[in-house]
């Protein structure tokens, strides 16, 4: 009888980053996904590091960049950063992840594409929220044309946060405030549906007392008769639904957020029972058609998916290239408000 081929070993993962994304995503996400082990971490906090996954080294970040045993790295440090440290991770010969957002240049963004491309390398973008159940459900109602020709699409992504955090995302730094953080995520869901608008109206807002980045904003993308409404507070008591659709035949409201982060905050990981799961109360209803069971979420599908990729059996779960759209609407967005004017994107 012949001999079975071996499975391969685990790619090994130097994380770069600790805090939120670093700690509560990616490497709960990583220990779920067989294909990688967590080898490495760059952090300040090397007492977490020690209390979560005590096999991990901690290191510093050019120590972990150059690891030649590390095969991946994933960079989830502030987002001024990102693009330097994905191009050194390049530049070392690793597969590279990078927290959303991408850059904070389009142009830079399709830079780090074709170095990975010139170099034999997976580059992806953690837009994670792809795969949140509610956005699911969106994408198979439209994909079903249950709603007929859509004329106005609503995403609301609200906190009720009304003092200022002594952090760098609310900073005035390249790359703080809510339109880089929350907006990337906005803004990417409506591309994976409609493509890059026709053109970009914003108000971005400081609102809060003490603000230093923007804390508000509110986006108008124009299709055609479509128009696309991406909206984000700091302040929000009573929240606003998360999805509104209104088409010719039906209208679509959804309320609430994608339970997958609470989940991973609570120690669950996909795979788990009831894992992206919504109950029946926080199902989304059709104006004609009653109430749409969620979707289940799926956020371990990315790496899964960058594992297939790694081993040549697929692409990347997000291209350089589609996160870079993300940051020209950022860029045409900044640039709207600015000005004051509607902002093409032709």
């Amino acid at each position: 009888m012949a001999d079975l081929p071996s499975p391969r070993k685990p790619l090994r993962v130097g994380l770069i980053g600790y805090g939120l994304s670093g700690a509560t995503f990616h490497a709960r996400l990583l220990a779920a996904e067989p294909a990688f082990v967590l080898d490495a971490v760059s952090t300040r906090n090397a007492e977490a590091v020690a209390r979560d996954w005590p096999s991990a080294r901690v290191l510093s970040v050019d120590a972990l960049l150059t690891d030649p045993t590390l095969e991946v790295a994933i960079v989830t440090s502030p987002n001024d950063s990102h693009a330097e440290l994905a191009r050194r991770a390049l530049q070392a010969g690793k597969h590279v992840v990078v927290e959303k957002p991408f850059t904070l240049d389009s142009g830079e963004a399709l830079q780090l594409g074709a170095l990975a491309r010139e170099r034999g390398l997976c580059l992806a973008v953690f837009h994670n929220r792809r795969w949140d159940g509610d956005f699911l459900t969106v994408s198979q109602l439209l994909a079903q044309g249950r709603l007929g020709t859509l004329y106005s699409f609503e995403s609301h992504f609200d906190r009720l946060r009304p003092q200022v955090k002594k952090r760098w995302k609310e900073e005035a730094v390249p790359g703080g405030g809510l339109l880089w953080d929350l907006g990337a995520h906005l803004i990417d869901q409506a591309l994976q549906l409609f493509g890059l608008p026709e053109s970009v109206m914003a108000d971005l807002g400081l609102q809060r007392p003490g603000a230093q980045a923007v804390d508000w904003f509110h986006l108008l993308l124009r299709y055609g008769e479509l128009r696309v409404i991406l909206r984000s507070g700091s302040v929000v008591h009573e929240p606003w639904p998360r999805f509104v659709l209104h088409g010719e035949a039906d209208a679509f409201v959804k309320y609430g957020l994608d339970p997958q982060e609470e989940q991973l905050k609570a120690g669950l990981l996909p795979g788990a029972p009831g894992w992206g799961v919504e109950p029946p109360e926080r199902h989304g209803r059709l104006s004609q058609g009653g109430s749409v069971p969620t979707a289940p979420g799926s956020y371990g599908r990315f790496y899964g998916q960058l594992a297939a990729a790694i081993a040549g059996q697929g692409p990347v779960p997000v291209t350089a290239e589609s996160a870079a759209e993300v940051i020209r609407v950022i860029e045409a967005a900044q640039r709207s408000a600015s000005e004051g004017r509607r902002v093409s994107l032709a």
